[in-house]
């Protein structure tokens, strides 16, 4: 076991003494389903300025129908009405709809988009494929555009979308068909493979680790879709998986996981492809087993429960010490708050549309879709038609939402290679050697590139 300190060229392994727990068990099924959005908050960090207005937009513009620039549905001389199709039963994707309305009412508060207020209209899919499809059709029908929706079933509502391509959807899309439609355009895309930069970090810091790694991956698609990028990236960097497994969403407890990555000599564990109650979970079989590698967590990792959590089972925070944090977004639920005033204006408007409620990455999700919507919809002008907002859409290629993410390229679906390292000390998750928020790249690293899995 390693001991880390907060040197350059350290281990980034820490300590994990044992603890005392009386508690197990926890139920996790509804939790369970936000590992689909597992591995991302997915960012890049070069492409050009963001357009403050839209050139004039006719119905000649490539891929958008010339109906769609005569479609006002939705838009009247005071407000514009937005759909969210969300999983919002049992609490699941509630976040996506929270965050979309903070926004909303933030563009409010400031005067509304060319004199017009956002109006949010929610719509619970009710974790239904066919809910999915009747939500989508009802926005369609209603809602000048689609903004912040979060569901594992938002196939159903592409095929929709793909026959009626004048339909903007400004969303965080699971299904790689629906991504990939002309008309859906999202703040944070999600494509199949992984930044080089904390993976190279980590064999540069830890190099005879690398040779065993390990991973525990939810048996859903997307998480299983993003492993596949992510392993692809590790192997194409000399990475051997020692072990990599799938577990059920039921499941509650992985004392023979861990015993099984313990007799494998796994090192160095990646915990990203799951939410943070499971990878308390997985801590605490750990210190049951006497195990510690070194621990790597993720976008759905990074949750204000997972301290809570980890203290419930183990009876204390040290089991984390040590760990380290990758993602694609500033430490958006509060740590960065007093150096980024987008994240405390994020976390300011979250309270005011739903006082007491916790943010999580779909609350993040839908504050940048109806960011992104509303720049495109300024941009669209005086008299936004659904064709003037999909074409500004097609000219936004640079997004960071006030740096609460590394810059995107929404226009073409890509990413960068940007991101931030960050290390749990005592229980508390510290930006690690970071550049400065006030630097070039606004504390995200930016070296080596981003890795696109081969054939997707």
């Amino acid at each position: 076991m390693k001991k880390s300190t907060a040197g350059q060229g350290d281990s980034v392994a820490g300590t994990v003494p044992k603890g005392t727990r009386r508690y197990r068990g926890a139920t996790r099924r509804a939790a369970a389903v936000v590992v689909v959005a597992s591995a991302l908050v997915a960012t890049a960090c070069s492409s050009t300025t963001s357009p403050t207005a839209a050139s004039p937009a006719t119905a000649t513009t490539p891929g958008i129908p010339a109906s769609a620039f005569r479609d006002h549905t939705g838009v009247t001389a005071t407000s514009v009405s937005i759909g969210n199709v969300s999983t919002l039963s049992f609490g699941l994707f509630k976040g996506a709809l929270v965050g979309t309305e903070a926004y909303a009412r933030y563009v409010d508060s400031t005067g509304g988009v060319n004199g017009r207020r956002l109006v949010v209209q929610g719509y619970d899919d009710h974790y239904s494929g066919e809910g999915n499809r009747q939500a989508t059709q009802q926005a369609i029908e209603h809602d000048f555009a689609l903004v912040g929706s979060f569901s594992l079933d938002d196939s159903y509502g592409g095929t929709l979308l793909a026959q009626q391509p004048g339909m903007p959807d400004v969303s965080e899309v699971l299904d790689p068909k629906t991504a990939a439609l002309r008309n859906v355009v999202s703040a944070v895309p999600l494509p199949l493979g992984w930044e080089l930069g904390p993976l190279a970090f980590l064999a540069r810091h830890d190099p005879a680790d690398i040779r065993a790694a390990g991973a525990l991956v939810a048996d859903q698609p997307s998480a299983e879709r993003q492993w596949a990028g992510e392993k692809a990236a590790m192997e194409h960097l000399g990475y051997h998986i020692a072990y990599d497994q799938t577990f059920d969403v039921t499941q509650t407890t992985f004392d023979q996981n861990v015993i099984a990555m313990k007799h494998a000599g796994v090192k160095l564990l990646f915990v990203e492809q799951m939410p943070a109650n499971y990878a308390a979970a997985v801590v605490e079989a750990m210190d049951d087993q006497d195990f510690h590698p070194v621990l790597v967590l993720g976008a759905s990792t990074y949750s204000s429960a997972l301290v809570p959590d980890v203290v419930r089972l183990t009876g204390s925070a040290r089991g984390l010490d040590g760990a380290l944090l990758e993602q694609n977004a500033s430490l958006y639920l509060g740590e960065d708050a007093s150096v980024i005033p987008a994240d405390a204006a994020f976390l300011h408007w979250v309270q005011v549309v739903a006082p007491g409620f916790t943010p999580d990455l779909f609350t993040l999700y839908g504050w940048l879709s109806a960011e992104l919507f509303t720049e495109a919809l300024r941009a669209a002008g005086a008299d936004p038609s659904r064709g003037s907002l999909l074409a500004s859409l097609g000219k936004i290629t640079s997004f960071d939402g006030g740096h609460l993410v590394a810059p995107t390229d929404p226009a073409a679906k890509s990413l960068g290679n940007c991101y931030l390292l960050a290390r749990v000390v005592n229980g508390s998750i510290e930006r690690y050697r970071d550049p400065a928020v006030s630097g070039p790249t606004h504390g995200y690293r930016c070296d080596d590139s981003f890795y696109r899995l081969p054939g997707a």
